[in-house]
């Protein structure tokens, strides 16, 4: 899947891991157009943001 092609606060990973630690888990966040990339948010740190392009792959079959 791609980032996006999830929605605002869907949870996702960057490998395929079945039961993810929670520090390796990633929330989608919004579009800034002016970078045109998403802002994704680590769910453990919400401090830590990494923009990520749209056409990245990333993973959202896992037990949370």
């Amino acid at each position: 899947m791609k980032i996006k092609d999830l929605k605002a606060g869907d949870f996702f990973t960057l490998r395929p891991i079945e039961e993810p630690k929670e520090s390796q888990v990633w929330i989608r966040g919004g579009y800034d157009r002016g970078m045109r990339l998403f802002e994704c948010t680590r769910f453990d740190d919400i401090s830590e943001v990494r923009y990520m392009e749209g056409h990245r792959d990333v993973y959202t079959d896992f037990t949370f």
